[in-house]
């Protein structure tokens, strides 16, 4: 739950939705949502053996304090304005190639796959990460690819990364207090 959560806090103030609604505008609605679950599962599924492969090393504090650092690192990356992403109207590629590698792409190396692999480090279901997390960074997606780009940015979404930012930041901080054993 907290990595679905997590997802879509993260996912609603990142270009990978706006993204999606730039290439469901050009491709097709369908096309796009199922090219960015495969994406973004593809991603968070990386994110996880990440964490796993770190997770031997650490102890239950240092996965507490990785975490906590991924949600502040979140939280802060989480507040800065987000410029529109490249289209992708020059590539060469079938529709549903397209749409996959660009998303995958966008989503590739993110924050929320260092979030993920923070969770998976943590938890004794890793793999519930990348499902949580995939599951609530693609409601977010699929709704910006159900509304198009210009219905996605009719939305706040600056108030939107401001407070995600906050929450973010405000999580990862008591997490790291506690890691640390200050509360």
């Amino acid at each position: 739950m907290a990595a679905l959560v997590l997802g879509a806090i993260t996912q609603a103030s990142d270009r990978t939705p706006w993204l999606a609604a730039i290439l469901a505008d050009r491709l097709g609605r369908a096309t796009t949502i199922v090219a960015l679950v495969l994406a973004l599962a593809a991603n968070y599924a990386i994110g996880v053996v990440a964490g796993l492969t770190v997770a031997a090393f650490l102890t239950p504090e240092a996965k507490l304090l990785l975490l906590a650092l991924a949600l502040v690192l979140a939280g802060l990356g989480t507040g800065w304005r987000v410029a529109r992403p490249e289209t992708l109207a020059r590539w060469r590629l079938p529709g549903p190639v397209t749409a996959f590698l660009g998303l995958f792409i966008m989503a590739f190396g993110d924050r929320m796959q260092f979030v993920v692999a923070a969770l998976a480090a943590r938890t004794d279901l890793p793999w519930a990460a990348a499902v949580g997390a995939t599951l609530g960074a693609a409601l977010v997606g699929a709704a910006a690819a159900t509304m198009g780009e210009r219905a996605w940015l009719a939305l706040p979404l600056r108030g939107v990364r401001i407070g995600a930012g906050i929450v973010l930041t405000l999580a990862g901080v008591v997490m790291g207090l506690s890691a640390v054993r200050l509360i």
